[in-house]
């Protein structure tokens, strides 16, 4: 594959590859790069896209806002074209219900995957659905003018799109409880001082930061890095004994290699 080639490209989303790194763009600025089932479909197909060679994934949103959160539409009583609308769901089979949400669940699943490494460059509003998006990364970036929230609450809603589990294990329970209850805005002293941005850069620099995050990510062999994602991200539901076993196993599967013997 060529450098920057483009993978995919529809529903506001597009997928670009440039050899061992590639780059999820949401691409309606005019809408703050609001979300739809359509739009969830296409980051799914995205993750089923990428190329194997594939280490590091930066997703990024075009415009002033890394993405507003829902596209408000899904709440009128027509919904999106050729879509159920989300109240017209909420009168159907409860089980239906639950294989729909599974399904736009999908789009913010696959960035943890341990074959690689994901960067969120967040920028402006990323906002319920948004903010839930940048916390399926592994790693994120904020710009200075930054401002995550979760609102669902606000509209008598629950955050269902994977972000409470990140939530809670960034920053704690107390204070996701609060972030969410209350649907403030968490700014980007915050964020980086709580752990909810791994950086925090002038928004000018923001593109500039994440292609040198994704080059330090590079530099270590591929193996170790896999083996070390999967030891950390499996910590938090191993006791202290069965994390020392992990530990062990992943080192002997490196020593192995290393020596090459195969398993």
């Amino acid at each position: 594959m060529t450098s920057l080639d483009s993978v995919l490209d529809k529903d506001g989303v597009r997928l670009t590859v440039d050899d061992a790194v590639a780059t999820v763009t949401l691409t309606n600025p005019a809408k703050r790069n609001a979300q739809s089932p359509a739009l969830w479909r296409a980051l799914a197909e995205a993750g089923r896209a990428l190329p194997g060679s594939v280490r590091v994934v930066v997703l990024r949103g075009e415009g002033k806002s890394f993405s507003a959160g829902l596209d408000r539409q899904a709440f009128a009583p027509e919904g999106f074209d050729g879509e159920p609308s989300f109240l017209d769901m909420a009168r159907g089979p409860e089980s239906e219900l639950d294989a729909t949400i599974a399904e736009y669940q999908e789009a913010f699943t696959w960035w943890r995957r341990n074959d690689i490494v994901s960067i969120a460059a967040v920028q402006g509003h990323a906002i319920g659905a948004g903010f839930q998006l940048a916390l399926a990364c592994d790693l994120r970036i904020g710009a200075e003018d930054v401002q995550f929230a979760m609102r669902e609450t606000s509209l008598g809603l629950v955050p269902d799109l994977t972000g409470t589990h990140p939530l809670v294990n960034l920053v704690g329970y107390a204070r996701a409880l609060e972030i969410c209850a209350t649907g403030r805005f968490v700014h980007a002293e915050e964020a980086e001082r709580t752990g909810l941005a791994n950086l925090v850069v002038p928004a000018d620099q923001l593109d500039a930061a994440s292609r040198d995050l994704a080059a330090a990510l590079l530099a270590a062999p591929r193996d170790a890095v896999v083996e070390t994602k999967a030891l950390l991200s499996g910590a938090l539901s191993r006791t202290y004994e069965e994390q020392r076993t992990a530990e062990r196993a992943a080192q002997g599967r490196r020593l192995r290699d290393l020596a090459g013997i195969a398993d």
